[in-house]
């Protein structure tokens, strides 16, 4: 089970070695919510989080009061992709490179010219995350294709996505937004860690929606 301090292969939940699916990650969630109590929840889930959001909002939507999607989708490919990362954070002596690649992904330009604290936590992060765990969540990335299914979700839902983000294109924001009955879609000028880089606008719209 995992703890508040990260999903299956993160922070101080377990990391079993081998492949995850999203159906785990999200009975992780639901397992989670059972052993607190908690009946219904409003879930923010922003990347890998999102895919497990969409899960959630799809199979378990009775626990669902209302919905989050930030910097994510439905589907990432191709799976050779995916394989190829999971080689290689497996066979890697440390995770620096690997590390480095995220921090790209992640942070725009002007955080990554120079020395920044907050970049700096976020790649001690990645260094201190288990390869086992970080391989496992590639896999449940890599075999998941929510295209056809996310239209099934009924909880009130807002969908978050970065101008400039180059993993979950805005592209992909605008498509789970436009598969959700009724789902509202906010763009920020922003990469991916839209709640890092755009803290004021990411939080203002994540609080308007939740109190609306």
């Amino acid at each position: 089970m995992p703890d508040l301090s990260g999903l299956r292969g993160h922070g101080s939940s377990d990391a079993p070695a081998g492949a995850y699916s999203l159906d785990r990650l999200g009975r992780d969630v639901l397992e989670l919510l059972d052993a607190l109590q908690i009946a219904r929840v409003h879930f923010c889930g922003l990347s890998l989080g999102g895919f497990v959001g969409q899960w959630l909002g799809i199979h378990a939507s009775e626990r669902i009061e209302r919905l989050i999607l930030s910097n994510t989708s439905p589907h990432l490919g191709p799976a050779s992709y995916f394989d190829e990362q999971i080689r290689t954070v497996l066979a890697a002596s440390n995770m620096s490179a690997t590390a480095d690649m995220f921090m790209h992904n992640w942070f725009p330009a002007s955080m990554l010219a120079g020395p920044n604290e907050t970049v700096d936590a976020f790649r001690a992060m990645v260094l201190a995350t288990p390869p086992q765990g970080l391989a496992g969540c590639f896999a449940a990335v890599r075999d998941c294709d929510l295209r056809r299914t996310v239209s099934l979700i009924t909880a009130p839902t807002l969908v978050i996505g970065g101008e400039d983000d180059k993993v979950t294109l805005a592209s992909h924001s605008e498509a789970i937004a436009a598969s959700i009955p009724g789902a509202t879609l906010t763009l920020l000028p922003g990469v991916h860690m839209l709640n890092v880089e755009r803290p004021t606008e990411f939080m203002s719209a994540v609080t308007r929606f939740l109190l609306n």
